[in-house]
C-alpha cells in the first residue's frame, strides 16, 4: 500500500486510450473519467450554486456526468477542445439552468462582532473576506459568474470560455470585464 506521500498526482486530462474505452462503455474507463474530472466539476458547480445546499450541488454534478456519458461518443478527440473544457462546459450550463429556475438564496452575512473581535486573527479576516467574495460572486448574473469562474478558478482561456458558453470571444471579454468591475465594486465595501 502506498503512503499519501508516494501517491501519483491525478492527471489533468484523461489519456486517449482510456477515453476511447469510456466511449465504448467500459466500466473501469468510465470510473477513471469521473475520478479525473469530478473535483473540477464539483468545484465549479459548488461555486456557481453556492448556498443552494449540498444535495442540489451533488445532483447537478451527477447530472453533468450523466450528460457527459450520454454525449461522450460525440466528443471530437481530434478537435481543439480538451475533455476538461468540454466537461466543464456541460457543468456550467447545468449550473446556469439551475440558477435560472430557482429563487435566489440569501447568503448569511458574516458575524460582524466575531470578525471585529478577531481582526488581529488572520484566519477571521480571511474567513470574512472569503464570505464577502462568495457574496459578491452570488450577486453576479449566472452568465457573468460562469465566465469569471471558468477563467479565474479553472484557468480556461478566452477561446475555451467562448466555446464552453456558446458565445463570441468579444462577449467573453465583456462578461469578464463586467464581472471584475462588479466584484471590485462589491468588495470595496469590505476593504476600501
Amino acid at each position: 500500500m502506498l503512503s499519501v506521500a508516494h501517491r501519483q498526482p491525478m492527471p489533468t486530462e484523461l489519456d486517449d486510450a482510456t477515453l476511447r474505452r469510456a466511449v465504448q462503455g467500459e466500466a473501469d474507463a468510465a470510473r477513471r473519467l469521473v475520478e479525473v474530472y469530478q473535483d473540477r466539476v464539483f468545484a465549479l458547480v459548488s461555486r456557481m450554486l453556492s448556498g443552494r445546499g449540498r444535495a442540489t450541488i451533488e445532483d447537478i454534478a451527477q447530472d453533468t456526468f450523466l450528460a457527459v456519458f450520454r454525449q461522450l461518443a460525440t466528443f471530437d478527440v481530434r478537435g481543439s477542445a480538451k475533455v476538461s473544457t468540454w466537461i466543464l462546459t456541460i457543468a456550467a450550463r447545468r449550473a446556469i439552468d439551475e440558477v435560472r429556475k430557482q429563487r435566489p438564496v440569501l447568503l448569511a452575512e458574516p458575524d460582524r462582532e466575531r470578525a471585529g473581535e478577531g481582526r488581529a486573527d488572520d484566519r477571521a479576516h480571511r474567513r470574512e473576506l472569503a464570505l464577502a467574495i462568495e457574496a459578491a460572486l452570488r450577486d453576479l448574473s449566472p452568465e457573468l459568474r460562469a465566465a469569471f469562474l471558468l477563467r479565474e478558478y479553472h484557468g480556461l482561456d478566452y477561446a475555451e470560455i467562448a466555446h464552453a458558453l456558446g458565445i463570441d470571444l468579444g462577449t467573453v471579454k465583456s462578461r469578464l470585464s463586467r464581472a471584475r468591475a462588479g466584484l471590485r465594486e462589491r468588495l470595496a465595501e469590505v476593504k476600501p
